[in-house]
């Protein structure tokens, strides 16, 4: 019988050359699959996980979809279990959370950029219409963000009434409108614009102005101001 130390399975190398890979030249350095496998060490400490990762992308399509994937969703896929889908929830949740505190936390406006980055992040991959209200006070300072409707895969019943009672509820003198496409279509519907210019309409005897109204979907974003409709 020999003796020592048990020979370490053929993955913990591989494991350590991934870490390495990602610490000394970061993500770009790994492929989808990799940041993906990568993950799910952490969750899965004693099996090779490289085919788990390809799995995911096969069955959700893109890396991105795998991060939008919900828990129910996550926890179907053969080899997965509680453990790794909360671990892909999470990074997709502090993902989120990292984006919101450099748009929506800032004392000031930030640029439009910033903010369609925590848009796209955070309503890009919903799956339903979602219509958000980003409130700003008398120095455009942000002071509060707040979902004011949620509808179904292609629509959203938005009342003007409710968007202006948030505003006067978090004290705001300014609005920036935010809503979702499921379909992927960047372009506003004759709904959307009627629903801007009765936002508007409301708005104004307040003395509240809405700077903007954006439209996201995973394949970009729209801007009712940058397209001179408000």
């Amino acid at each position: 019988m020999k003796s020592g130390k048990p020979t370490p399975p053929h993955y913990h190398g591989h494991r350590d050359r991934l870490r390495a890979r990602f610490l000394q030249a970061g993500a770009e350095s790994l492929q989808d699959y990799e940041l993906l496998e990568l993950l799910l060490t952490y969750a899965i400490p004693r099996a090779d996980v490289k085919e788990w990762a390809k799995g995911l992308l096969s069955h959700f399509g893109s890396f991105a979809e795998v991060l939008d994937a919900s828990h129910q969703e996550l926890v179907k896929v053969k080899g997965l279990g509680e453990y790794s889908a909360t671990l892909i929830r999470l990074v997709k949740a502090c993902a989120e959370y990292y984006l919101k505190e450099q748009a929506i936390k800032r004392r000031s406006i930030p640029s439009l950029p910033v903010l369609i980055d925590y848009c796209r992040t955070s309503m890009g991959g919903l799956k339903d219409e979602q219509f958000r209200v980003i409130f700003l006070n008398s120095q455009n300072e942000v002071i509060a963000e707040e979902t004011i409707q949620e509808g179904t895969v292609d629509q959203t019943v938005v009342y003007p009434r409710k968007v202006l009672e948030a505003a006067l509820k978090h004290k705001a003198t300014g609005l920036i409108l935010v809503h979702n496409h499921p379909s992927g279509r960047l372009t506003p519907s004759t709904a959307d614009r009627e629903l801007t210019r009765a936002i508007i309409q409301a708005a104004h005897p307040l003395a509240i102005t809405v700077h903007d109204h954006l439209i996201i979907s995973k394949q970009g974003h729209y801007s009712m101001a940058e397209h001179h409709l408000i």
